[in-house]
């Protein structure tokens, strides 16, 4: 049995006695996961290298493919639209069950610049089988090369599917909004910043006379991260170009990350949607176990998070918000790439790079388009206090091993604010 099966054990309790004798649907719950290689540490990567912050969940017996629209009956997997219910934004179906649940976000301007390492040659292929699967519209989209030419592919294919993930889930969240997908040449750190450089610039485009003008502000989501060095602050400049808000991941591991840490990011952690072993049907928001989150090595605390001075004391705190990215219930992508030899097509995919697009693309919808992330941050931190304001404080769950790293009454290290729901306050 997979370590958080028990959450939908546990959550029987809530399901109502009619479906407690009637027979149990197909849920193939049962599997492994796969960390690809892209998602690796080692010890010679710090301050030169970043990862990836993803895993794959492979199901016993065949591979799954979702077949039909709405999924395939039984796999409780999450879709554009089961997320959209889950969060509110979209109009909601009565237990936002991936089998029935149909309705899209919508809306969306300006722009998303999805960075990541290394050249997906099936990227905008992946994105039109996705967008045709969940009817999604078809994205305005384009691959732009950082160093000018076409990237290396990665060997191990991880960042390919690092890569379809990020620009699917953002143009879920987002559809009406133009994607950038902008390979660096590596993964070391100096051709990731490169590519944020280059990302930032295309999305700030709205209100110059740059060549790629007229898709106004918008945002650059950084789904990959590394453990924090020393000169690490020295870097937080890059992340201030002005009407640009960025977005990282906090890592699918306990601890810090940079650049989730820097105080110009809004850092995205990760939660588990528990949902009903026999229906499907969502029942609560949990913090997810493997989620990144703690205080900085290196960073103190930004102003517009002084009112947390008594949990981080004087060190930056994260995360700030959470999106699902929990192993319970896997989100569904397409990556016809593959990776380490593993056949492309359909993966069921979880981690922080899960919640990093999508958070982009639901700052996007909301509209706001603020000038900097701090910007972002202040209005998320004062919109947070406010219940029903647009957050959903996630108070159940635990991250890390220490006893303070569990979710609670308002801010915490696991989930920050909580997760999204709707668009105020974003």
């Amino acid at each position: 049995m997979r370590p958080t099966m028990k959450l939908l054990t546990a959550a029987l309790c809530l399901i109502p006695s009619a479906f407690v004798s009637a027979p149990a649907q197909t849920l193939p719950v049962h599997g492994r996961t796969e960390i690809p290689k892209s998602s690796t540490y080692t010890a010679a990567d710090l301050g030169v290298r970043m990862h990836t912050a993803l895993r794959i969940f492979v199901p016993d017996g065949p591979r799954l493919t979702p077949n039909e629209l709405p999924p395939a009956s039984g796999y409780a997997y999450e879709t554009p639209a089961s997320l959209a219910c889950v969060y509110g934004l979209a109009p909601p179906t009565p237990g936002c069950n991936p089998n029935s649940t149909t309705n899209n976000p919508s809306g969306g301007g300006g722009s998303i610049a999805v960075v990541d390492a290394y050249d997906d040659p099936s990227a905008a292929s992946d994105l039109a089988a996705y967008s045709q699967q969940f009817g999604l519209p078809s994205a305005d989209f384009s691959v732009v090369f950082a160093g000018g030419s076409t990237p290396a592919q990665d060997p191990t294919g991880g960042w390919e599917l690092e890569e379809s993930l990020d620009i699917e889930m953002a143009h879920a969240m987002a559809p009406g909004a133009k994607i950038y997908l902008v390979e660096a040449n590596s993964n070391s750190n100096i051709d990731l910043f490169t590519a944020v450089l280059v990302g930032a610039n295309l999305v700030s485009c709205g209100q110059t006379t740059c060549a790629h003008a007229g898709h106004g502000h918008g945002e650059v989501s950084m789904s990959w991260g590394g453990s924090e060095f020393s000169a690490e602050a020295q870097l937080d400049s890059i992340f201030q170009q002005r009407g640009v808000v960025y977005f990282a991941a906090a890592g699918d591991a306990a601890g810090t990350e940079y650049p989730c840490v820097s105080p110009n990011v809004v850092c995205v952690g990760g939660t588990d949607t528990a949902r009903s072993i026999y229906t499907g049907n969502f029942l609560y928001e949990v913090a997810w176990m493997d989620t990144g989150g703690g205080f900085s090595l290196y960073e103190p605390r930004p102003g517009y998070q002084n009112a947390l001075r008594e949990i981080v004391g004087s060190s930056r705190g994260v995360p700030d918000v959470s999106f699902d990215g929990g192993d319970n219930n896997p989100v569904w992508m397409y990556d016809g790439f593959g990776y380490e030899g593993e056949p492309g097509g359909w993966y069921l995919v979880y981690g922080t790079s899960v919640g990093t697009p999508s958070m982009a693309g639901i700052v996007n919808v909301a509209g706001q388009f603020l000038d900097s992330s701090a910007a972002e941050l202040r209005q998320i931190y004062t919109f947070s206090s406010f219940p029903g304001a647009g957050f959903t404080d996630i108070a159940r769950g635990y991250c890390g091993p220490y006893d303070t790293f569990a979710a609670t009454q308002g801010w915490d290290y696991c989930t920050g604010v909580g997760s999204p729901f709707g668009y105020k306050g974003k």
